[in-house]
């Protein structure tokens, strides 16, 4: 707590910058809580193990904020605000691992765009949050720090493969934060630990300067508390970068700013498809289903038309027949490791795994992926069905004149330690390309291992570019709701 009684737990970025234009706050005061509460959380209390590296200059570069401020004002649009960066998203200043120890000593030549973006903006890295190893999987265990545990149930994995984002913003470990995501990486820890979190059409966000799971399906986005600070985030780092020439498409297709469409009516008079087929109908299920129905009540009662939709679509089956992530793995992942030279001593998926130097839960998709290439007829045919399902999805909502669709981002609860995710539904927007948001919707019933029940989140899809429009439906009703709220086992500090 600064010295005039501002609490940085739950603080949104507007917050924080009245706090700093009235003086009760500064970078350094916010920063020296978000350690304090990384010191108190994170490998001591319940252990969360979100967090592999505080940066070391942190209070240092946040004095200097302060004088800049104190002097100029605020340089950009996030002077000052502490971000948590998964650790597959190079700083220059700070070691990069991917969450794997082939890769504990990397250091960077230069920081990824998203990075750069960040600092221009004001913005101070204050740590590297821990992942699923290279974003192969979604429980968000890592060799290099281990298994991030969920805040609100401290039997339960965070989601992945962005976890240590999830639990740490969870947590109040920083003011904003950054995942990534190939099937579902941004947005499964976002609706297991009670955030929003924006999966940008392929293009929005420069992919330059992160460890690559699958070029055809990787981004980057924000992971916050709110949508406005999402919005933000996602503000700082969109828009076109040479180093990335899918991000060619965002010119003309993405707006001078997304904080126009923070809109509290904007449902008002939408037209939203209930993807009946994402949903499951089994005991396990009845948690989601139940949050499901109050949060679509809520969506009617805020104007939206809602509709229901039959469509067959089987997330199963695309994941495991129509995604190409394992089949562009070691294509991707090995393209960026030889990128590296001699700062990295592993340079092909094979070395990685006889290394010993990555965790045993990965090898087997590592196994799997080194027999696998984007030259061959198998990544072609996939590649086709990505195609078509892409105008399945735009013809169905042309059909039903929907501004989107939305489901449970996963049909069950995310899963206890120990256990794989199962029937999560990002795989709809990660082989389409297309935007999707989670935001929280509610909670399951409380149990003793959850006081406050599990988070379930919703998730909102549109078409490419539509961004705007899904962020006014999900800010109108995160305003609706109020359904966050921050977990039991990280309260405020003394």
């Amino acid at each position: 707590m600064s010295e005039k009684g501002f609490r940085v737990e739950e603080a949104t970025v507007r917050q924080i910058h009245e706090a700093m234009k009235r003086g009760e706050t500064s970078c350094r005061a916010i920063t020296e809580e978000y350690i304090r509460r990384i010191e108190a959380y994170d490998r001591k209390g319940p252990s969360l193990h979100a967090v592999i590296l505080v940066n070391p200059k942190a209070l240092e570069e946040a004095d200097e904020l302060d004088r800049i401020f104190r002097e100029k004002g605020p340089v950009g649009p996030l002077h000052g605000i502490p971000v948590l960066l998964k650790d597959n998203v190079e700083t220059a200043d700070m070691v990069t691992t991917s969450g794997s120890l082939s890769l504990e000593h990397y250091l960077p030549d230069d920081d990824a765009f998203i990075t750069r973006k960040f600092r221009e903006a004001g913005a101070l890295i204050l740590a590297k949050a821990n992942m699923h190893e290279f974003a192969v999987w979604g429980e968000s265990v890592s060799s290099i720090l281990g298994q991030v545990i969920n805040p609100y149930d401290l039997t339960r994995t965070p989601g992945g493969s962005s976890g240590g984002t999830g639990a740490g913003m969870a947590a109040n470990f920083a003011a904003v934060g950054i995942g990534t995501d190939t099937i579902n990486s941004i947005r499964s820890p976002s609706s297991a630990c009670s955030c929003v979190g924006i999966r940008p059409t392929i293009g929005l966000v420069s992919r330059d300067g992160i460890s690559p799971y699958s070029l055809d399906q990787d981004t980057a986005g924000p992971i916050c508390r709110t949508v406005e600070d999402a919005v933000r985030v996602l503000d700082v780092i969109a828009g076109y970068d040479p180093a990335d020439p899918e991000t060619a498409w965002a010119v003309g297709n993405a707006p001078e700013s997304y904080m126009d469409y923070l809109c509290p009516d904007g449902l008002k008079g939408k037209r939203i498809g209930v993807l009946r087929s994402l949903f499951g109908d089994k005991p396990e299920h009845e948690d989601v289903n139940a949050a499901m129905k109050r949060s679509l009540d809520a969506m009617k009662e805020g104007g939206a038309e809602l509709v229901e939709v039959s469509e067959p679509i089987d997330t199963n089956y695309l994941a495991s027949k129509v995604s190409v992530h394992l089949h562009t793995l070691k294509d991707d992942l090995e393209g960026y490791l030889k990128s590296l030279g001699d700062k990295c001593e592993y340079h092909t998926v094979e070395a990685l795994i006889d290394s010993g130097k990555i965790h045993p839960g990965i090898v087997e998709n590592m196994k799997t992926a080194a027999g696998l290439s984007k030259d061959s007829d198998e990544y072609r045919s996939r590649t086709l069905k990505r195609l078509a399902l892409k105008t399945q999805v735009m013809k169905l909502m042309a059909d039903l004149k929907l501004d989107a669709l939305v489901y449970p981002h996963q049909k069950r609860l995310a899963v206890p330690v120990g256990e794989s995710q199962v029937e999560r539904n990002g795989v709809l927007g990660s082989a389409t390309g297309f935007p999707s948001i989670a935001v929280p919707a509610g909670f399951s019933r409380p149990t003793e291992s959850a006081p406050e029940g599990v988070p379930i989140g919703l998730e909102i899809l549109g078409r490419p570019w539509s961004e705007g429009i899904l962020i006014s439906m999900a800010y109108a009703f995160e305003q609706r709701t109020g359904f966050r709220k921050p977990p039991f086992s990280t309260p405020p500090l003394s």
